[in-house]
């Protein structure tokens, strides 16, 4: 498949995303209203704003960390300074452009680039965030089938059906590329081997396996904690272990590209395990609300960050061409001798260039020494005689 189709496809994609998200919010106001909307808005103080600003912090930090982990393993550098400035710019244009994703695009292309190896670069993100997704799935499904809530019957009677339908799926596939392992071509081969490879260098080595799995341990902790400080902002006084469930279900749905910055199935699949939790879907649609909010305060230092580097780089160009204009200026050859006139009382300055020929030899003057100006145009050659005023007869 050529760029040019591909790239139209993910627009496709990106815009179909965005239409479903959409189509999710203007159902949820349909059936809702904007009251839940408002009331959510309404709990939101400056307390709960620091403490996401806090929250993001730490998982902006870890979730960085992990990155530079992979990226390490991969055989990229990645400073870790670096990697939380354009983790956090990353946040912010997830949470502020549609699709969710363009954020992470934006960093793997951009680390890509400045690494040298765009494949890399890009394999490290994506690696980095399939480790958060692992994470996250291995722990909700814990939540899910073991902490009592009312949609944990609902998952029992959703997961053995899925899980069926997935070791049938994996079964199938086994069976066709055993069929099709005599007649696969050597590259093919090849490529899965280095693909497995970088999976086993990234997130699998000695020295980045342990902090993969404490910086996602961590990070799902913090968005777990951001979810429970935005029912508590909303209104919702349910125990923490019906909460647990229903954040994880927000989570996974946050995961599905069918969003406008991150809204849509989040806020759809959070009233439903509302309502089903008999916490009132409206409840839930506040709280999703909320949670909305404070992931976007928390990315804020990614647009500080981008205005930051914006304004640097104008600044950067012009210093360079400044500096590339000092530098054919010293390379012209050209001299500035200032020197002071005594008889007039005023500085004169003398420009001497350097002729293209060189048997010709430039011409210096002292500090003190009178300097006549003169051209070589006839009406202005003509020097006047001592003692006698200058007339036109004389010139």
């Amino acid at each position: 498949m050529s760029a040019r189709p591909a790239g139209a496809l993910r627009a496709v994609r990106t815009r179909a995303g965005t239409a479903a998200g959409a189509v999710i919010l203007a159902v949820l106001l349909w059936r809702l209203g904007t009251g839940a909307f408002l009331d959510g808005l309404r709990g939101i103080d400056g307390a709960t704003l620091a403490a996401a600003l806090g929250i993001g912090l730490v998982t902006t930090v870890c979730s960085a960390w992990r990155w530079a982990l992979v990226a390490r393993g991969l055989g990229i550098r990645l400073p870790l300074g670096e990697a939380v400035a354009d983790y956090y710019r990353a946040l912010f244009l997830n949470a502020a452009l549609p699709g969710g994703v363009l954020g992470d695009v934006h960093r793997a292309v951009r680390h890509g680039r400045s690494a040298g190896d765009l494949g890399r670069g890009v394999r490290a993100v994506v690696l980095e965030r399939a480790a958060g997704q692992i994470a996250l799935t291995a722990v909700g499904a814990v939540v899910l089938l073991t902490l009592p809530s009312p949609v944990r019957t609902e998952v029992r009677h959703v997961v053995p059906p899925a899980a069926l339908g997935a070791l049938a799926v994996l079964g199938a596939v086994a069976v066709v590329l055993a069929l099709r392992r005599d007649r696969a071509p050597a590259r093919r081969g090849r490529a899965l081997r280095a693909a497995l490879g970088e999976v086993r260098a990234g997130l699998l080595s000695r020295r980045g396996w342990p902090g993969v799995v404490v910086s996602s341990a961590v990070v799902l902790a913090g968005h777990l904690t951001l979810f429970v400080l935005a029912a508590r902002a909303a209104g919702a006084t349910a125990p923490l272990a019906v909460l647990l469930p229903l954040a994880v279900l927000a989570l996974l749905a946050m995961a599905l590209p069918l969003n406008i910055g991150g809204w849509g199935p989040r806020e759809g699949v959070t009233a439903w395990a509302f309502g089903a939790a008999g916490l009132g879907a409206g409840s839930g649609l506040a709280v999703a609300v909320v949670y909305g909010v404070l992931g976007l305060v928390a990315s804020l230092p990614g647009a500080a960050v981008l205005l930051a580097r914006r304004h640097a780089r104008p600044r950067s160009d012009a210093d360079s061409d400044a500096d590339s204009d000092a530098d054919s200026g010293a390379d012209s050859g050209a001299d500035c001798d200032f020197g002071y006139d005594s008889g007039s009382g005023s500085p004169s300055a003398v420009v001497v260039a350097d002729s293209p020929s060189p048997a010709v030899s430039r011409e210096k003057y002292a500090p003190k020494e009178r300097v006549r100006l003169a051209s070589s145009f006839p009406p202005l050659s003509a020097e006047p005689s001592e003692g006698r005023p200058m007339t036109p007869e004389s010139v």
